[in-house]
């Protein structure tokens, strides 16, 4: 009988961890074995140690789209996460209806991402989309969105006479039309965390406050933000490692990485190597440079989590 009770956890766990090793953890050693081989989708043309690894730190696409991928964690995540807290602070505020708010406010997450996409790139057309209309209201001329490989620094620059050059530029128009799609999406979940995490505040820290004569604002960066620093925490850790697995809406909102490569997301740049020109092994060793670089800004976040408050 003891024999049995101390199996039969492992027994209910056995189908979860098979798929998990089997869809997971299998093929990340594969990966990695992978990137050690001049492998096709035809078969492996043999060992070739870490050409791989060589070739990729040579190649200027990857690195254009390391970069791109950058530029759009640079702008999601503190998009973000303050669109994000400022509407679950809002919404904390609402006594009637909170459920609903919250669940228009969820549905562009469970929303499928093809979906979302594709509306959005209805949305940034050139000649009927609704972004243009609204420029053409306020008395902004049309923009090329998804269509222009120029930054937004530059673009905004030039209006003024002043031309940067293309490394201060800033992310083209297109990868910014992305990111407007990207925060817009991420939105919903990072609220409602948010609004979680604020509901756990206890209510006699603002009472106490109001009563020391402390308004609202100073109750927000004195109470408020050291108290959600812990969903802070999560929703930077999450946000982050996500926005660099971005892939979806530059495959269907951008055509092959965008004007000059300007969407070309570093997910993508993976995807195409391997399945568009079947480069299996040299996918496979992009793809643990991305695993170092998300483990590496993971490590690093984690340092920083000595300054929330728990």
């Amino acid at each position: 009988m003891k024999t049995r009770w101390k199996i039969s956890p492992y027994i209910y766990i056995l189908p979860a961890l098979v798929l998990l090793v089997s869809f997971r953890m299998l093929p990340i050693v594969m990966s990695f074995v992978i990137s050690f081989f001049e492998w096709t989708l035809h078969g492996t043309g043999g060992f070739i140690g870490i050409s791989n690894y060589q070739k990729l730190i040579n190649d200027p696409e990857f690195w254009q789209s390391m970069m791109n991928t950058v530029w759009l964690v640079i702008f999601v995540v503190p998009a973000s996460l303050i669109f994000s807290l400022i509407f679950a602070v809002l919404l904390n505020q609402i006594k009637a209806l909170r459920g609903l708010f919250r669940t228009v406010y969820f549905l562009p997450f469970v929303t499928s991402m093809v979906a979302v996409s594709i509306v959005w790139k209805i949305i940034f057309n050139e000649q009927t989309g609704l972004a243009n209309q609204f420029l053409n209201v306020i008395g902004i001329s049309p923009q090329k969105w998804l269509a222009e490989a120029r930054g937004i620094f530059d673009i905004f620059f030039s209006g003024f006479g002043i031309h940067l050059p293309n490394w201060m530029g800033g992310p083209s128009q297109a990868l910014f039309a992305i990111i407007i799609m990207t925060v817009w999406k991420s939105l919903g979940y990072n609220t409602i965390i948010y609004l979680a995490g604020l509901q756990n505040i206890a209510k006699d820290y603002y009472e106490a406050a109001e009563i020391d004569g402390a308004g609202k604002f100073k109750q927000f960066f004195k109470i408020t933000l050291p108290l959600v620093s812990p969903t802070t925490f999560y929703v930077l850790m999450m946000t982050t490692i996500v926005t660099f697995q971005a892939f979806s809406q530059v495959y269907l909102m951008t055509n092959k990485g965008g004007p000059l490569g300007t969407t070309n997301l570093i997910v993508y740049y993976i995807f195409t190597k391997g399945f568009d020109t079947h480069e299996m092994g040299y996918a496979s060793a992009a793809a643990l440079m991305l695993f170092a670089v998300i483990l590496g800004l993971t490590v690093i976040q984690k340092r920083l989590e000595k300054h929330v408050n728990y």
